[in-house]
């Protein structure tokens, strides 16, 4: 009884803290600079980097979904190839069925309210923390690669179709993102709408500073290359995960 007790209060899903947010960020600019290492750097193309990324996070998710409790390194190892994989999902969709990212976030956005929708009705519910059952569990886990597809495409409509620089389009989505916290400190909108439309302008905003990092100095950006900007931004994010460990003790 004890344990059922315990485990009815374990959580596998990280606290929504600042911290979450900054790793979300993290996540998501490591997403961007692996997967266009995989595909551009390396040359293997959006299929085969998709074949390869989708079979990690396959694994990963197998991992944490069979976890009994909460592993900060498994849970945001499995966010990272969320992100990597929406980078592949995303520039496929345009690039290589052509569809155009305008279309391709249509289809995204499609995916993302079945999902929610789907899992609203089974639950009645969409609390993201605390989940401690492996079918919300599983809900979270796909709309969240939904949202990161979802996440990327749009930023990539920004730059690409609308021609705005990446520091352009970082302040855009940035705008978003704060727009979001005003409306949640200063109304009683649902927190879980604001979580999800908070969860998706993330990945654009760090989508864009991956490419900020990446891309050539004619293009607007540093010229760091995907190797070097996924180095840097490994290095950054694990500084990050092991501070907030410090702090909230969640391992």
């Amino acid at each position: 009884m004890n344990k059922l007790l315990d485990n009815a209060n374990v959580s596998k899903v990280a606290e929504i803290t600042l911290y979450f947010w900054i790793l979300k960020i993290l996540a998501t600019t490591l997403g961007e600079t692996t997967g266009d290492m995989l595909a551009q750097t390396l040359n293997m193309g959006y299929v085969v980097g998709l074949a390869i990324t989708g079979a990690a996070l396959v694994s990963l998710m197998f991992f944490q979904i069979r976890a009994e409790k909460f592993h900060s390194v498994l849970f945001w190892a499995t966010i990272i190839g969320t992100t990597t994989v929406g980078t592949e999902i995303s520039d496929m969709i345009d690039r290589t069925l052509h569809l155009g990212y305008f279309w391709g976030s249509v289809l995204l956005v499609a995916g993302l309210l079945g999902t929610l929708a789907f899992w609203h009705s089974k639950e009645k519910s969409l609390r993201v923390y605390p989940i401690n059952r492996k079918g919300p569990e599983m809900m979270f886990w796909l709309a969240v690669l939904f949202s990161n597809s979802l996440g990327t495409a749009f930023g990539d409509y920004l730059t690409d179709n609308l021609e705005l620089s990446y520091i352009q389009g970082a302040l855009v989505t940035s705008g978003v993102i704060g727009v979001v916290i005003l409306l949640h400190y200063a109304t009683r909108i649902n927190e879980v709408f604001l979580f999800w439309i908070a969860f998706v302008f993330t990945r654009p905003f760090g989508a864009t500073f991956g490419d900020l990092l990446t891309k050539p100095l004619d293009h607007g950006g540093l010229d760091l290359g995907t190797i070097n900007a996924s180095v840097v931004t490994v290095v950054i994010f694990a500084a990050t995960l092991y501070i907030s460990r410090r702090t909230h003790h969640q391992e």
